[in-house]
């Protein structure tokens, strides 16, 4: 039984924790801006993605606030300036980042505030985060305002001009996700961080066509033992094993011949586990 939430029969604010709790992780973006003043603003903004690499577009909201329904600095400077820089956020800065987005006045810097470094960007006025090791300058193309009433957003369209990348968090010309140590948002308190065991590598080519769950055997489809990604392990493959495949690997896993059904999907998740994925289909087949 699934509960039913209908925008506009509970408050804005409940059902904005609902949408944050769901749509996540999402990536932060710590955006540094400059208003006519001279003065160096940081905000971070967790409504934020990529959504295109020619030209390089990448898109955050700043909200209006649901309390209130006033706008906050980063908005009105973006409107100013056109620009912007929007610096990722690894753990090492997670608090900072977080004690960034208390609502200081207007006439205050966050850099001062959170005791991070304004770096001079190459192509905007806008500084960059020195402790960020990427820092992706921007030009804002356009800015569309989503409604007019406290938690409306307004989508900030920026073109990057230019991304300056530490030498510490890449392999090569790879950014390497151990050494990003990147932090996204969760719903309400919550943050996750992207390192250690929490990253994995998964490979799917898009050009060569699988099996599918609909090639795979019944049994194996319908079991009862083998999870959703187990089995999808499996019709990620390109073809079936046929018999003289099935028997060469029964003859290389003489332990596997005695074992009934639910022995053999036991150990297939265990060759599945060990990146076997052709012999454990093989098995689950004799």
């Amino acid at each position: 039984m699934k509960r039913k939430i209908i925008p506009g029969h509970i408050p804005t604010k409940d059902l904005h924790q609902y949408i944050i709790g769901s749509v996540a992780p999402r990536p932060i973006a710590f955006v540094s801006t400059l208003d006519e003043n001279g003065i160096e603003n940081l905000a971070p903004y967790s409504f934020f993605n990529a959504f295109s690499s020619n030209p390089p577009i990448v898109v955050f909201s700043s909200n209006r606030r649901v309390s209130d329904n006033t706008t906050k600095d980063t908005l009105h400077n973006v409107r100013v300036s056109k620009e912007c820089v929007v610096n990722v956020v690894p753990y090492a800065i997670v608090r900072q980042m977080s004690l960034a987005s208390v609502e200081f006045p207007s006439e205050v810097s966050e850099f001062d505030k959170v005791g991070l470094t304004p770096e001079r960007s190459e192509t905007v006025s806008a500084p960059r985060v020195l402790e960020s090791p990427v820092n992706m300058e921007c030009k804002v193309k356009d800015i569309i305002e989503l409604g007019e009433h406290g938690g409306a957003g307004h989508l900030i369209i920026c073109e990057v001009t230019m991304i300056a990348v530490s030498e510490s968090v890449l392999n090569g010309d790879r950014l390497d996700p151990q050494k990003l140590d990147l932090m996204g948002r969760m719903g309400r308190n919550y943050y996750v961080r992207a390192s250690g065991d929490a990253v994995m590598e998964i490979y799917q080519s898009v050009t060569e066509i699988p099996l599918g769950f609909d090639g795979l055997p019944k049994h194996i489809r319908e079991s009862k033992i083998l999870s959703g990604n187990d089995i999808a392990i499996l019709a990620s493959l390109k073809n079936l094993p046929n018999a003289r495949e099935i028997t060469e690997c029964m003859k290389y896993h003489p332990e596997f011949i005695s074992l009934d059904a639910i022995q053999k999907q036991r150990s297939a998740i265990d060759l599945i586990c060990e990146g076997k994925s052709t012999e454990a289909l093989c098995l689950l087949m004799s």
